[in-house]
C-alpha cells in the first residue's frame, strides 16, 4: 500500500487531545472505583455479546471482503501509528460509527452502510479515524460505560435513577469533550480539513441524494451564528439546555474547532516533524470549564 499521507510515526494522544477532553478525563479518574467497576465487572459480558452480536450479524472487513474500506483503515491505522483493530460494516438504515475497546484484547470498529452510503472514500477514511481516535486516546473504558448509563437509565428504581442520571450527566460531559479529540485525530489522519468539516455536515443535514449539493463553505458560516448567541447570558443557557443530553457536541461547533486547529501551530507542528516527541499544546482559553457546546 502506498501511504499518501505524512506518517506521524510515534505520535502519542496527548499532542493532539483537546484541552476539554484532558480536563473532563482527569475529572473522571477522580471518581473512586469507576475504572475497576467498569474494566472487571462488566468488560468480560460486553466484550462478548458484542463480539458475538458482530461476527453474527455484521460483516468484517479485510483484504478479500471490502478490500476498499481496508485500505483506508491501513492507512489512516499508519498516519496515527495505532494498531489496526478490525473493522465490521453493519446494516443500519441511522448514519453513525462505534468504537469497542473494553479491555484492549480484540477492540473493533463498526460502521452502518447508511454512513457509507453517504460518504465520499476521503469521508469515509475520516470517520475510520475519529473512531481510530478514541483507541489512541483510550477512550474505551468511559465510551462503555456511557452507553450502558443511556441503556440502563429508564431501567432503575428511583434512588438509582437519581444516582444514575447523575453520572449520566457527567459521562456525557466528558463524552462530548472527548469527541473534539477524535475529530482532531480524523484531521491528522486526512491531512485536509474541509474533508473533517464535510461529514460534519453531512452528518447534520445530508442524505445519498441531498449530500452532493451541500455547501461546506455556507455550513462553516453557520458557525458564527451560533457563536453570536452565547453574547447573551440566556444565549449561554439555552446552548447548555440544548447539549445536556447529547453524546456529540453540535455539528456547526465541530466544525468550527477543526477550522480553528487546523490553522494553528500544534496542528502543523505535528504534521512537520515525521518522528515525534513530546510537543505540549499551549494552554487554551476554553479550560478551567467544561464549556463544549
Amino acid at each position: 500500500m502506498t501511504l499518501s499521507k505524512t506518517p506521524l510515526i510515534g505520535l502519542k494522544a496527548d499532542q493532539f487531545r483537546h484541552p476539554l477532553d484532558q480536563e473532563a478525563t482527569q475529572a473522571l479518574k477522580q471518581l473512586p472505583g469507576l475504572d475497576l467497576l467498569v474494566r472487571n465487572l462488566l468488560g468480560s459480558l460486553a466484550e462478548q455479546v458484542l463480539y458475538l452480536n458482530n461476527i453474527a450479524s455484521s460483516v468484517l472487513v479485510g483484504e478479500n471482503q471490502l478490500p476498499h474500506l481496508y485500505h483506508l483503515l491501513q492507512e489512516a491505522s499508519q498516519v496515527l501509528d495505532v494498531e489496526p483493530p478490525q473493522l465490521y460494516v453493519q446494516q443500519n438504515p441511522v448514519p453513525n460509527a462505534y468504537t469497542f475497546a473494553m479491555r484492549g484484547k480484540q477492540p473493533f470498529i463498526v460502521l452502518h452502510t447508511s454512513l457509507i452510503e453517504m460518504l465520499t472514500p476521503e469521508e469515509i477514511q475520516a470517520v475510520i479515524a475519529h473512531e481510530l481516535g478514541h483507541l489512541k486516546c483510550e477512550h474505551g473504558v468511559y465510551l462503555t460505560l456511557a452507553n450502558l448509563l443511556v441503556l440502563a437509565s429508564g431501567l432503575l428504581p428511583t434512588w438509582g435513577t437519581v444516582v444514575a442520571q447523575s453520572l449520566q450527566e457527567r459521562m456525557l460531559a466528558w463524552l462530548r469533550c472527548a469527541e473534539f479529540s477524535c475529530d482532531r485525530a480524523a484531521l491528522l489522519a486526512t491531512q485536509n480539513p474541509r474533508v473533517v468539516m464535510s461529514v460534519l455536515m453531512k452528518l447534520a443535514g445530508g442524505s445519498p441524494s441531498l449530500a452532493p449539493q451541500l455547501n461546506l463553505d455556507a455550513f462553516i458560516a453557520q458557525a458564527k451564528a451560533y457563536d453570536a448567541i452565547s453574547e447573551s447570558e440566556f444565549g449561554q443557557l439555552l446552548k447548555a439546555a440544548q447539549t445536556a443530553q447529547l453524546t456529540h457536541p453540535v455539528p456547526v461547533l465541530r466544525a468550527r474547532e477543526i477550522d480553528h486547529w487546523a490553522s494553528s501551530q500544534n496542528y502543523q507542528g505535528l504534521l512537520e516533524k515525521p518522528t515525534l516527541g513530546y510537543n505540549g499544546e499551549a494552554k487554551s482559553k476554553v479550560t478551567g470549564k467544561w464549556r463544549n457546546w
